[in-house]
């Protein structure tokens, strides 16, 4: 038996069919057999790197005795929780930072929290102080040092120079 979609609202469909299958003792590739769909897809949707659509919501739906909408409002769900997460992603001013210090990348496409170890040690190798200025009040001088920290080379002596200035180490 599925959950109620009301209290798995956000969650991937991925996940709650994996738990299905675990609790029926069902593989992957056997899911795939029965609905007749590659397990290549079957496995990419049970590791959350595929999206349901329709057509496999319905066969879905026949296989677990649930509504052919089932999968494809949990996948919708999802898509919006995402959606949302991504509008309020934080960045910072970008107007501080000059485009050649991200040569190999455009700022706009920066993944400032996933990215953050290699940000901060690209700023403070090559930075100027608006910069690194900036940096600081984006992600704090607390998180900027213990992410320094983990920094075990730098090939720039201005990464040194720059921790002292700027009293990141202790």
């Amino acid at each position: 038996m599925l959950p109620d979609l009301d209290k798995i609202k956000g969650v991937h469909p991925g996940a709650v069919l994996k738990r299905a299958l675990k609790k029926g003792g069902i593989t992957g590739s056997d899911l795939a057999r029965t609905i007749n769909e590659h397990k290549q897809t079957i496995s990419a949707i049970l590791n959350r790197r595929r999206a349901i659509n329709v057509k496999l919501s319905i066969k879905l739906g026949e296989v677990f005795s649930v509504e052919a909408d089932y999968f494809m409002l949990l996948q919708a769900s999802y898509d919006v929780q995402q959606q949302v997460a991504a509008n309020y992603r934080r960045i910072p001013n970008l107007n501080h930072f000059r485009k050649a210090l991200f040569w190999d990348t455009q700022l706009e496409q920066i993944d400032w929290d996933k990215n953050k170890r290699a940000v901060i040690q690209r700023v403070l190798e090559r930075g100027n102080g608006k910069e690194i200025q900036e940096l600081l009040a984006f992600y704090g001088r607390q998180t900027v040092k213990k992410i320094v920290q983990s920094i075990k080379k730098s090939y720039l002596p201005s990464f040194e120079e720059n921790l002292k200035n700027y009293n990141l180490i202790e």
